[in-house]
């Protein structure tokens, strides 16, 4: 697809990809820190030849599955 659009594998409906600065902006972490948790296997990322992407979906679900309610 162009523009940098998938589709979800439920619907037909396309999902912007974005790029690690866009996810570092939005996690407010910096690039290297995305880089480290896809190396880890913490945050899942598409690749599009030797590019890495990222799903929004798979960005807010980073965040709620590293949600603390505690002080720790």
């Amino acid at each position: 697809m162009k523009g940098g659009a998938v589709t979800d594998s439920q619907s037909t409906t396309p999902v912007r990809l974005l790029k690690p600065s866009e996810a570092a902006l939005f996690l407010a972490v910096s690039e290297r820190t995305i880089k480290r948790l896809t190396a880890r296997g913490e945050l899942p990322h598409v690749r599009v030849g030797r590019s890495m992407r990222f799903v929004m979906e798979d960005l807010l679900a980073y965040v709620a599955g590293n949600r603390r309610l505690s002080g720790g």
